[in-house]
């Protein structure tokens, strides 16, 4: 094997060029491999901060949830019983507003019964007057004898 000139420029080339290539290209694309890593790595962290934050705020509304069912559940729960107690407090109000308005009826009949019964008295007094008169066949002043009159009205 011969060895010439030309093998050991291109040699003499070759560790050149890797020597410049170690000294000068070498290390910046060596830190901007790291820095990319770097970022990845950041990045993956973050994705797995975010999936549990995530899972975190689940579980949060999930409970929230829960417990906005149990209070509106509970609201639901007291309306009805106001509602109810409301309409059993209206009912006792009608009751008595029935009782009030039949015993009022009661009494406004029996008030119009007496008066009745007193127009009635006064008719018969005046009809026993008038067949008193025709009786005697003379006229009765009522005035004059309004005792007698009065006895007759108390005894009907």
């Amino acid at each position: 094997m011969n060895i010439n000139a030309t093998l050991i420029g291109q040699l003499i080339a070759f560790v050149v060029f890797v020597w410049f290539c170690k000294s000068y290209v070498w290390p910046p694309l060596m830190a901007a491999i790291e820095e990319r890593q770097k970022k990845i790595a950041d990045g993956l962290a973050a994705s797995d901060r975010a999936e549990k934050d995530l899972e975190l705020a689940q579980a949060k509304v999930s409970e929230q949830l829960k417990e906005a069912k149990a209070q509106a559940a509970e609201i639901i729960e007291q309306a009805k019983k106001r509602g109810n107690q409301l309409v059993d407090e209206e009912t006792q109000r009608g009751h008595a507003e029935r009782e009030k308005i039949i015993s009022q009826g009661y009494a406004e009949i029996e008030a119009e019964r007496n008066r009745a019964k007193e127009e009635l008295r006064k008719q018969v007094a005046a009809l026993a007057i008038a067949g008193a008169q025709q009786i005697l066949e003379r006229e009765i002043d009522a005035s004059a004898q309004s005792d007698i009159v009065e006895k007759l009205v108390a005894e009907l």
